[in-house]
């Protein structure tokens, strides 16, 4: 039997946003545009989050992720660790080759 699967962006944005929330040292994800601070005001918070898909004319799709970070650890370690993990789940789990995975840490909160 043969056909195809479509993982949409959305899809991959909540997998990317669970994936991110695993992270050690990252309290949680912050509102990437106007849209989604405003959902999350009205109390309609989603996993995805905090991230954003791109895709360019040659079909490559990037990560944008905003995150807050733990006060006290190294957000660069954090970061890095983020786009391990993402790379790697995403092309494990979705079979999906990622061009860019960007890590915008937008603020810092105890945890």
């Amino acid at each position: 039997m043969t056909g195809s699967i479509h993982i949409t962006e959305a899809a991959l944005a909540s997998l990317i946003g669970l994936t991110a929330h695993e992270i050690p040292g990252v309290v949680g994800m912050a509102p990437a545009n106007l849209k989604e601070g405003l959902s999350r005001v009205l109390g309609r918070a989603n996993v995805s989050d905090g991230v954003v898909i791109s895709k360019d004319a040659q079909g490559d799709l990037t990560a944008d992720l905003y995150i807050v970070a733990a006060y006290g650890v190294s957000i660069p370690t954090v970061a890095r660790n983020i786009v391990d993990r993402v790379v790697h789940t995403v092309r494990g789990q979705a079979g999906i080759e990622l061009k860019a995975t960007r890590v915008h840490a937008v603020g810092v909160q105890r945890a």
